[in-house]
């Protein structure tokens, strides 16, 4: 089979399977043997599942022959997140405490994937209940950069974002709770979206209960057109979630129509607070001017930001770990990643009273975004305040300052999952090094379809699908 399959967009290899110019299982053959190929190096994949695959994939061309209604991911070979249940399939959510573990459910997520007619390879790469923006963990060897793999691809999503540039899955599930969609997708070089809170249900994980407050599952591909056309699977109401959106998502394929002329458009190289690496600064802010290009009104501006917001995340997100997650594994701490122990530590120290000024935080953050999204149409940043770095060496300095190595390097992110917008990474650029550079697209609550117009947008002035790794 041509190789050019391996890497050509979701919306066309589904016309093409529907048009039985090739079929679902040859398909799906070539990927395991891409994936049986690539992934010793890479590691992108945790569990791989030939035997479901192939039969679901035999199952989608005998749909077609048939001549049955089709759905919209049908035969379309896709990843799934090791964070998201599969029935039937080991899902370990990176934990060594879970090596083992086969569920019997389907989360949300995974259901409205099989509905849709997508084809499951296997399971990505995931850091210890997706708790780094990296991705290392007990279960395996670090997942890998195909760009350069001495360095990593960025997480939690880290395994979904290699398996699509480099050639092992048409389109791939991530998750964004501070960023873990929109980091890898810098890092490596392809398309992410963090929907608003609320816009896809979350429900099919391990723990609990507690409230995820700040997690959406986002889609991850190689085109803005696939990312809009998984975002249509995944979103919509589910009443096993509390906090879901109730309201139908809109046509979000139909979004992408339209251009950006007339909109007025922030750009903030630092929302006031944050150490950004000199090149990625430039090579970013060249990627906001094209919007000034496109027809926008491109301002220098950014919500007020409160202090560093990142005491108050780290409140509200480790203590929802912890609840979630810390009664199972008594006596087996040794299994737990040095990462996993300290935010365990760490949040059984926090109070009441703690948790309740961090949860003030949030509030009075949502509403300055809220306020900020009244003057603009949108917000672009850097998606992150450095290029991939080494397994392993996360930078202690940025642009010559001071930075905490566990987060210092995503600046930019896990604001955007406290204040409930949504927020996605585009390609927009190399480094002098050869890796890639995300432009950080920030839209109000609800703003998907403004998000993915402007993503569109900015894709057909630059386009970049054409830039593949050495490593394929």
């Amino acid at each position: 089979m041509d190789s050019e399959i391996a890497f050509t967009p979701a919306t066309e290899v589904r016309r093409m399977i529907a048009a039985r110019e090739i079929s679902s299982v040859e398909i799906a053959e070539y990927f395991f043997q891409r994936i049986d190929e690539l992934n010793p190096r890479l590691n992108a994949y945790l569990t791989v599942c030939p035997e479901q695959a192939l039969a679901d994939a035999a199952a989608a061309d005998e749909a077609v022959q048939r001549g049955d209604e089709l759905g919209p991911l049908h035969g379309v070979p896709i990843s799934i997140k090791d964070l998201e249940l599969t029935k039937g399939v080991r899902t370990t959510m990176g934990s060594a405490v879970f090596r083992d573990r086969v569920p019997e459910i389907d989360s949300i997520v995974v259901e409205r994937v099989k509905a849709a007619g997508g084809i499951i390879l296997g399971k990505t790469n995931t850091p210890e209940f997706g708790q780094s923006g990296t991705t290392e963990n007990l279960v395996s060897e670090p997942c890998r950069n195909p760009w350069n793999t001495d360095y990593t691809p960025g997480g939690s999503s880290g395994g979904a974002a290699a398996a699509l540039i480099a050639g092992l899955c048409t389109l791939a599930t991530g998750s964004d709770g501070g960023g873990s969609v929109r980091i890898p997708s810098s890092f490596s070089g392809v398309t992410g979206i963090k929907p608003s809170h609320g816009r896809v249900p979350r429900y099919g994980g391990y723990g609990g209960p507690a409230v995820n407050h700040f997690s959406q599952s986002g889609p991850m591909s190689r085109t803005v057109r696939d990312t809009a056309m998984l975002l249509q699977v995944l979103a919509g109401p589910d009443s096993r979630d509390p906090n879901t959106m109730t309201d139908a998502p809109p046509d979000y394929m139909a979004a992408l129509e339209g251009g950006v002329e007339g909109w007025r458009v922030a750009w903030s190289d630092d929302l006031g607070y944050a150490a950004v690496d000199p090149e990625v600064v430039q090579i970013t802010r060249g990627a906001a001017q094209v919007f000034q290009e496109l027809g926008a009104i491109v301002e220098e501006a950014a919500p007020e930001i409160e202090g560093d917001p990142f005491p108050a995340f780290s409140t509200v997100f480790g203590t929802a770990s912890y609840t979630s997650y810390a009664g199972l594994y008594p006596g087996r701490r040794e299994e737990l990643t040095h990462y996993v122990q300290n935010t365990f530590d760490a949040a059984s120290q926090h109070t009441a009273a703690d948790l309740s000024r961090a949860l003030a935080y949030v509030d009075r953050l949502k509403r300055r975004f809220a306020d900020f999204f009244d003057t603009y149409d949108l917000l672009l940043t850097p998606a992150m305040a450095v290029t991939a770095f080494p397994i392993g060496q996360h930078p202690t300095s940025i642009g010559g300052r001071s930075v905490e190595p566990w987060w210092g390097y995503l600046p930019f992110t896990f604001p955007i999952n406290m204040s409930g917008q949504t927020a996605s990474s585009v390609p927009c650029g190399f480094s002098a090094a050869g890796l890639p550079v995300g432009l950080h697209i920030v839209g109000p609550a609800g703003g998907e379809a403004r998000v993915l117009r402007a993503m569109a947008a900015f894709e057909a002035a630059r386009p970049w699908a054409q830039h593949r790794p050495a490593v394929c």
